[in-house]
């Protein structure tokens, strides 16, 4: 079953650290976020392959908006 991640916050995508095809560990980070310049980790909720990552660094994000697929 996938898991999708999606944004909490409007932010600025400042680093993205893990790419598609990737195998993560529940806890692992995905993503690096800044908003209000205070830097937000997106972590994996549970281990597996990265199928998707939908943001590249540079993107702003709103409100749930897709930001990986894990499977």
């Amino acid at each position: 079953m996938a898991e999708e991640i999606r944004a909490e916050m409007v932010a600025n995508v400042w680093k993205v650290v893990a790419t598609a095809g990737d195998t993560v560990a529940e806890g692992d980070t995905l993503v690096i976020l800044e908003s209000m310049k205070m830097e937000i980790p997106v972590v994996a909720e549970s281990e597996g392959v990265i199928q998707q990552l939908a943001v590249h660094e540079g993107d702003v994000v709103q409100d749930g908006d897709l930001i990986a697929v894990i499977a």
